[in-house]
């Protein structure tokens, strides 16, 4: 897999990700700008209007009909919250050149013509997007955000989120607030979508078996030319000297649920960036894995949870607990997992317990290159963060962690927020 990256003007950057490994090309487009309340939902509307139908393609069904006849290419779109930005996304995999039935074909230029179709050149009615189209995502929005209570576990960690996050980009919902969804017509959100794209920071990645040509289709498409250069309007997450909490914020919430969701949200100070990979082993001890304490001492052998786990969100410097429990055991769930966090700040781990953090942290690495969405991930992660690394050295700091660093780790770790779901 080889990595190369082209600035095509100011804040517009191409992407290559040259790999033999697939019969497919993977082409992505990130739209990358910072988390605001005033815009957060207008985004989540324009990303999902922008699938409806471009200039050529004025509907779904035609987009439908053009992915069918490049040989069944797909294509999607998505919306993330990484740090605190927001990202709109979209996707399209079809064949490439090499394995089709035909000689002569440039799918790979065709595909390019049609993704920065869909996102540059959206379809337009009397200088706008199309009324019928901008109501209709409004009411799917609508659906996702009453919606977003449907899955407890992610509800209970985005309440989490919340609520360590008040009144912080971080803690606004990706997809937005419905109260925001009745500000929204048609030629306010077209308005909104050019200032969004003349703003924001914008990746193309292309992955799968391709020429240096490449860059020059790109340049040369009409609807990158018709894109000015821009001092990109988003924010590089470097949460490095994230204070302690001097006390533990308990919120507890009542829904209909058979099973309660204790969410600990818990802040790691570090005062320097190469510090993550040491917290990255810290967090597979503690929760990320199968012989992690978590799992073996509160799931496995108290029987106090269904689930028992944790994450590391690197972006925010944040580890996130999550369990599910009965009701009646949280307290006895509770405190296990604070001794836990208390064992670790205590070097009560063995080296068997490093090296098989490390082990399926490097398994997990080795796997980045086995899907094209996945290397494109890592590789934009690590643009959003300005922090490139190689999946070789990525490894190697992995394997240089020892005990001291991860105690070290566990010496400035504390718990800001501890989230109850209950009946």
């Amino acid at each position: 897999m080889e990595y190369k990256q082209t600035e095509l003007k100011k804040g517009i950057k191409l992407h290559t990700i040259h790999t033999d490994k697939f019969k497919t090309n993977l082409i992505s487009i990130f739209i990358t700008t910072k988390l605001d309340r005033e815009n957060v939902t207008k985004n989540a509307v324009i990303s999902a209007v922008l699938r409806r139908g471009s200039k050529t393609m004025p509907s779904q069904e035609e987009i439908s009909k053009q992915m069918e006849e490049m040989y069944g290419a797909s294509f999607d779109c998505g919306l993330d919250k990484t740090g605190d930005n927001q990202v709109l996304k979209f996707y399209l995999e079809t064949v490439n050149d090499n394995f089709l039935p035909q000689s002569g074909e440039d799918m790979l230029k065709v595909s390019l013509e049609k993704l920065l179709e869909i996102v540059f050149d959206p379809y337009r009615e009397d200088g706008s997007f199309k009324p019928e189209y901008v109501e209709q995502e409004k009411n799917n929005i609508r659906q996702r955000i009453e919606g977003k209570i449907d899955n407890k576990a992610k509800y209970a960690l985005d309440r989490c989120i919340e609520e360590m996050y008040k009144k912080e980009p971080f803690g606004l919902y990706k997809f937005g607030y419905v109260e925001d969804l009745e500000k929204i017509d048609a030629k306010s959100l077209y308005d909104s979508y050019k200032e969004l794209i003349s703003s924001s920071k914008i990746d193309i990645f292309v992955s799968g078996i391709i020429s240096d040509s490449i860059q020059q289709v790109i340049a040369q498409n009409e609807n990158i030319q018709k894109l000015q250069e821009r001092t990109p309007d988003f924010i590089v997450p470097k949460e490095v000297n994230k204070e302690l909490p001097e006390k533990e914020n308990i919120v507890t919430e009542s829904m209909e649920v058979t099973q309660g969701k204790l969410i600990l949200g818990l802040n790691v100070c570090l005062n320097k960036e190469d510090l993550k990979y040491d917290v990255s082993v810290y967090n597979s001890i503690l929760g990320g894995s199968a012989n992690s304490k978590m799992f073996q001492n509160v799931r496995e052998k108290a029987h106090l949870a269904y689930v028992a786990s944790s994450s590391y969100l690197r972006f925010k410097n944040n580890i996130f607990v999550n369990c599910g429990i009965e009701i009646g055991n949280y307290e006895k769930a509770l405190e296990l997992i604070k001794q836990q966090i208390q064992d670790m700040k205590k070097g009560d781990f063995t080296e068997e317990d490093i090296q098989n953090a490390k082990k399926g942290m490097i398994a997990a690495i080795n796997t980045i290159d086995d899907e094209q969405d996945t290397g494109i991930t890592y590789y934009f992660g690590q643009e959003l963060s300005e922090c490139r690394v190689s999946l070789e050295e990525y490894k190697n700091r992995i394997e240089k962690v020892k005990k001291e660093d991860v105690i070290r780790i566990a010496e400035n770790v504390a718990i800001h927020t501890v989230y109850f779901l209950k009946d």
